[in-house]
């Protein structure tokens, strides 16, 4: 039964994997995140399907998102996992990760040029991104919208057009071109009744009046009437006036070309003042962008080191120093649930047992005066459990240093003692080792 059931399972989520498969072959990416994630909730070993979810990501230019789903893949199948190919790919090309990171900085920029009222700038520097990374859906979206808010209807329907070849069923794109087809059919209805009305005021009221058919041909002739006049004043006009007045024209060409150099030199001015502003908001989000990518860094090198400490705990071929110096490498935060579990039991096996050793070892070599060995033992044992042995390790560290002639480490890790461990006798030969009593050293066994 248990068989039975695990099969039917297996079958569900390979299904969905296939559906995924033929909706990213139409370019239909966002029907085929959601057959594969739905694939992933059957199985979440299914590594065919998680990689393929990588790949959609990175088709519609979300390269971050798709290095998680590629190094989750890997985490579940270390070997003859094409993940491990798309991620040397990415990280073999420094260029390329540069690109993308410079083009997340343009588009958080543009985000804040929305906030602040400027379309203006946002629809330049998103012409310069759609350019950089053509796949990039976001920024296809996001300059559609400013099209529609400023009215650019035409510019508005090619760009939506070129993010649905991108993602045919894409709900933010379809939602757009949607709008679109509403506002140009109301602009050009609004267009046709003002041609067919009269406007005229009657008192304190407005009246509009559709046009009749004789006011239509009224207008009509009064029209060509209007063009004739308008050519024999026109005649006149060149005759009378235009003709003595380029003799005078001469004289004030060099006037009017120094104004519009004075115009040009303003409005340079002026763009310089933007760009300068530009800038200045582009350094003051330019942090949080690089660290959005140091995260995603930091995550990928922590679930590395975790998978080979635990490896190399597994085969019981490995002694505790090896493994602790790949577990030390390892960033708790940016671990998931799980990974984070079987971070504190390989924490729990290896550096507890090794900071014993260590800690005996450390204090033997204060004893016999050997500061230096000392300081590098105790070191090791801070760096793996801070408060070992209730802070008996970070007194010795000071007293070690402070008898090797290290003043400023012996203070620094008496002032951690006392502020860390307040009201206990460790805390209180710290205290005497920072009114110039060394002699403490190794009390704390």
């Amino acid at each position: 039964m248990e068989y039975e059931y695990k099969q039917k399972i297996i079958y569900q989520s390979n299904y969905w994997y296939n559906d995924g498969l033929r909706k990213a072959n139409m370019h239909d990416l966002s029907g085929a995140i959601v057959s594969l994630r739905r694939s992933l909730q059957y199985n979440r070993d299914n590594v065919a399907a998680r990689n393929l979810l990588g790949l959609v990501y990175y088709g519609r230019g979300e390269v971050c998102e798709g290095l998680v789903e590629w190094i989750i893949s890997k985490n579940f199948k270390a070997k003859d996992n094409i993940a491990n190919y798309f991620i040397a790919s990415i990280q073999s090309s420094e260029s390329e990760l540069e690109n993308y990171n410079q083009v997340v900085k343009k588009f958080n920029q543009c985000l804040n040029y929305c906030q602040q009222d400027g379309e203006d700038l946002a629809i330049i520097q998103l012409k310069k991104i759609v350019v950089e990374q053509p796949n990039f859906l976001k920024a296809h979206q996001l300059l559609a919208l400013l099209y529609l808010h400023t009215e650019q209807y035409a510019r508005a329907r090619q760009t939506l057009r070129t993010a649905r070849k991108i993602d045919t069923t894409n709900e933010q794109t379809l939602l757009y071109m949607h709008e679109l087809t509403q506002l140009r059919g109301k602009k050009l209805k609004d267009q046709t009744q003002k041609e067919e009305t009269i406007t005229y005021t009657l008192g304190n009221e407005t009246i509009i009046q559709p046009v009749s058919a004789r006011i239509k041909e009224a207008a009509g002739r009064n029209t060509i009437l209007n063009i004739l006049l308008g050519i024999i004043v026109g005649a006149a006009f060149v005759w009378f006036l235009i003709v003595p007045a380029v003799v005078t024209s001469k004289n004030h060409t060099t006037n009017r070309q120094l104004v519009e150099y004075s115009d040009q030199i303003a409005a340079k001015d002026a763009e310089i003042s933007a760009q300068k502003s530009a800038l200045a908001e582009y350094r003051s989000t330019n942090d949080e962008s690089e660290e959005t990518v140091q995260t995603a860094a930091s995550t990928s090198d922590s679930y590395e080191n975790l998978m080979l400490a635990s490896s190399q705990y597994d085969s019981n071929q490995y002694n505790n120093s090896t493994i602790a110096e790949a577990l030390l490498n390892v960033k708790r935060a940016a671990l998931g649930a799980q990974g984070q579990a079987r971070y504190d039991e390989l924490v729990q096996s290896v550096f507890t047992p090794l900071c014993d050793e260590l800690y005996a070892t450390a204090v033997s070599q204060i004893q016999v005066a050997n500061y230096a060995s000392a300081i590098d033992s105790l070191n090791q044992v801070v760096s793996m459990i801070e408060g070992y042995n209730d802070g008996a390790a970070l007194l010795n560290l000071g007293v070690a240093y402070a008898k090797n002639g290290d003043t400023e480490n012996a203070t620094t890790r008496f002032n951690q003692v006392v502020e860390t461990y307040p009201n206990t006798d460790i805390a209180a030969a710290a205290k005497t080792a920072l009114g110039g009593d060394s002699n403490v050293g190794a009390a704390a066994q």
